[in-house]
C-alpha cells in the first residue's frame, strides 16, 4: 500500500508519530494538568472575596447554647440559657451570644447543615476538605483523604509577597494538610501566642548577631553545595522538591519586610487590641486580621475545646461571651477598614449536639454529645448577604428539617466567593482524577 504524503514529503503516519512522540515526552500527567488548565479557563469564576478566615471550633460546638436556641423544648432539651432577641425580627440566639446579637444584620446564620460523621475524626475530615472519608476512622484519628480548604486555596491562588498562602493559628487541624497537592501547601503554623508581651514568631528573624549580608552569603553557599539532582516528575514525588520550597520559604520571610510588618501585632494600638479582647483567641483574630490585610488568601484559627459531654453550661457561661466578643469585633473591624466585602469570615466544627443533656458517669455536671444531625455555622463578608438566617430544624433541635445542606455545598460555596471552581478536577502525581468537590453546588442565598 502507497504511503500518503503531503507536498512536504511528510506522510500522515509521521505526522502521528512525531504529535504522540511529544505527548509522551511532556509526561502523562503534565498533559492531564495542561486539559485541566484549559477547563479551568473555560469555566472560570469571578470571586467576590479576596481572602478568607476559618475559625475552626475544635470538637464539635453546642447549636443550642450558639445561634439556634430551642425556648419551647422540654427542660432537658432547652437547657439553663434563655433565647435573646437579635437585629433580626424573630430571630433569637441565646444568652451569651450578646454582641452578635446585636449585629445580626452583618453576617449569615445556617442553621440546616447535616452529614452522617458523628466522630471528631470522620467530622473533621468533612467539613474541613468538602469530602467524606473514603473508610471508617476512629474518633481520634487524624487522617487526610483529600486536600483540605486552606491548602486547595493556596495551591488555587497562590502566595502574596514574601508570604505564604495557608497559614493555621496556634496549631493545624486534624484534617487542615494539603493531601496528594504537597508539602509546599501545608499550612504556615504560628504556634506562639500573640497575647504574650513578648509575641514573636519563630524562624522568621534573622538570628542575633547575623547580617543579611552573611545571611545572603549562606544562602549562595547553599546554592553551591546542594548538587542533588531534581526529579521534577510530579509522578515521582520527589522529597527534594518539597525540602527546596521550605528553604525558599523560610528566606522569603526573613527577608520579606511584608512579613515582617505582618507579624508584628504590637503596632495595634491598646484600643483596637482591647476591643479585641486581651485573651489568646481575640488576639489569634487580629493576628489573622493583619494577615489577611497583608494579601495571605486563606487564614485558618483553630479554636478547640468545644466538646463538652460534661460541665457544658459551666464552661459555656466562661467561654462564650469572650468568643462573641471577638467574633463580633472581628467583624466589624473588617467593615470599618472597607474589607468586609472581600474577606469572608466564616466559624463552626465539625457538628453540633445532642437534643438531651446527659450526665455521664463519674461527671458530677451535665452535656451534649456529638450531633451530625444538626449544627449552626456563621459566615460573614466576601458578597454574603447580612441578616439572612438559612435553613431550620426541628422545635427540639434533632435534625435540620428545612433548606437541608451538606458540606459539599458549604465548601463549595467558599471555593465559589474566592473564586475557586468547586467542580474542578486536580490530578494526583499519580494521575488520578479528583474532583474538589463531589456535589459543587454553593448556597444560592450566601452568593451575591
Amino acid at each position: 500500500m502507497a504511503r500518503r504524503m503531503n507536498c512536504d514529503g511528510v506522510s500522515r503516519r509521521d505526522c502521528l508519530q512525531i504529535g504522540l512522540g511529544a505527548w509522551l515526552g511532556t509526561g502523562f500527567v503534565p498533559t492531564l494538568a495542561m486539559q485541566a488548565h484549559g477547563a479551568d479557563e473555560a469555566n472560570s469564576i469571578t470571586p467576590s472575596a479576596k481572602g478568607c478566615i476559618l475559625i475552626w471550633m475544635d470538637g464539635g460546638p453546642t447549636h443550642f447554647e450558639t445561634f439556634d436556641p430551642k425556648p419551647t423544648a422540654p427542660a432537658e432539651i432547652r437547657g439553663e440559657f434563655e433565647p435573646i432577641a437579635t437585629k433580626l425580627p424573630g430571630v433569637q440566639f441565646s444568652q451569651h451570644m450578646t454582641r452578635l446579637a446585636g449585629i445580626a444584620d452583618k453576617f449569615a446564620t445556617i442553621r440546616s447543615i447535616r452529614h452522617d460523621q458523628s466522630n471528631h475524626g470522620a467530622g473533621n475530615h468533612y467539613m474541613m476538605t468538602g469530602a467524606p472519608p473514603r473508610i471508617p476512622v476512629g474518633c481520634g484519628a487524624f487522617v487526610s483523604f483529600h486536600p483540605s480548604m486552606g491548602s486547595v486555596v493556596a495551591h488555587e491562588l497562590g502566595k502574596p509577597n514574601g508570604l505564604p498562602a495557608y497559614f493555621s493559628i496556634p496549631s493545624m487541624s486534624r484534617s487542615g494538610g494539603p493531601n496528594f497537592l504537597g508539602a509546599k501547601y501545608a499550612p504556615f503554623v504560628v504556634g506562639d501566642d500573640p497575647n504574650g508581651a513578648n509575641f514573636k514568631v519563630r524562624d522568621v528573624a534573622l538570628p542575633r548577631g547575623l547580617a543579611e549580608l552573611r545571611f545572603d552569603s549562606r544562602r549562595d553557599v547553599r546554592k553551591l553545595v546542594d548538587t542533588l539532582p531534581r526529579m521534577n516528575e510530579k509522578a515521582a514525588g520527589d522529597p527534594v522538591l518539597s525540602l527546596d520550597d521550605y528553604y525558599r520559604q523560610g528566606f522569603d520571610l526573613v527577608t520579606s519586610p511584608t512579613a515582617q510588618a505582618a507579624f508584628d501585632i504590637h503596632k495595634e494600638s491598646d484600643q483596637v487590641r482591647a476591643r479585641y479582647g486581651r485573651n489568646s483567641f481575640g488576639q489569634r483574630l487580629l493576628l489573622a486580621r493583619r494577615l489577611i490585610e497583608a494579601g495571605v488568601p486563606f487564614v485558618t484559627v483553630y479554636d478547640g475545646g468545644w466538646d463538652h459531654h460534661a460541665d457544658l453550661f459551666g464552661a459555656c457561661s466562661k467561654r462564650l461571651p469572650e468568643w462573641d466578643n471577638s467574633v463580633a469585633t472581628l467583624i466589624e473591624d473588617l467593615e470599618e477598614r472597607g474589607m468586609l466585602g472581600s474577606t469572608i469570615v466564616t466559624a463552626l466544627g465539625e457538628f453540633g449536639r445532642t437534643p438531651k443533656i446527659s450526665t455521664l458517669p463519674g461527671q458530677a455536671k451535665g452535656g451534649r454529645d456529638h450531633w451530625a444531625n444538626a449544627m449552626s455555622v456563621l459566615m460573614a463578608g466576601g458578597g454574603t448577604p447580612g441578616g439572612t438566617v438559612i435553613g431550620a430544624t426541628d422545635r427540639n433541635g434533632y435534625s435540620a428539617i428545612e433548606r437541608v445542606l451538606s458540606p459539599e455545598n458549604y465548601v463549595s460555596t467558599i471555593y465559589t466567593k474566592l473564586g475557586i471552581n468547586p467542580d474542578k478536577v486536580l490530578y494526583t502525581p499519580q494521575g488520578r482524577p479528583s474532583h474538589l468537590v463531589s456535589i459543587p453546588t454553593p448556597i444560592a442565598e450566601l452568593m451575591s
